[in-house]
């Protein structure tokens, strides 16, 4: 685990957009696999793609006309129970970090993994999910 004053204000980037963090896996199960509507989650990292596409990609993304019903991130190498859990909900894709996953109704329609987000921009992270949200939510 990272010392938790290290990862605040990485966290703060997306609370103060209005993500709800899940921090176990109960809330984990609540939001995704029983969400209605669209649920975005974002499972937020310390690694420098995630400041420099990842995080400021999502905040691009929510100027969009359409947006999820419900906001959503898990911390990976922090609360690691509520990573794993919504992980598992994100397969076939395999664990990364940052990742940012759409679901509809409970059901993944769309995934970013940490490969398509690293060395790609803030705003190509923004279009892709801007299209996302176009055609899900």
């Amino acid at each position: 685990m990272y010392p938790e004053m290290l990862v605040a204000p990485m966290r703060a980037e997306l609370t103060n957009i209005g993500f709800a963090e899940l921090k176990t896996p109960e809330e984990v199960d609540a939001a995704i696999p029983n969400g209605q509507g669209t649920t975005l989650v974002v499972v937020n990292s310390v690694c420098g793609c995630a400041a420099g596409s990842a995080r400021p990609g999502v905040a691009a993304a929510m100027k969009n006309d359409k947006l999820p019903s419900s906001l959503v991130t898990v911390f990976a190498g922090m609360e690691k129970d509520a990573v794993d859990k919504a992980r598992s909900y994100m397969m076939p894709y395999p664990p990364s970090s940052p990742s940012i996953a759409l679901f509809k109704n409970g059901e993944l329609v769309h995934m970013i993994e940490r490969h398509h987000i690293e060395g790609r921009t803030a705003q190509m992270i923004a279009d892709n999910l801007k299209a996302a949200f176009d055609e899900y939510c």
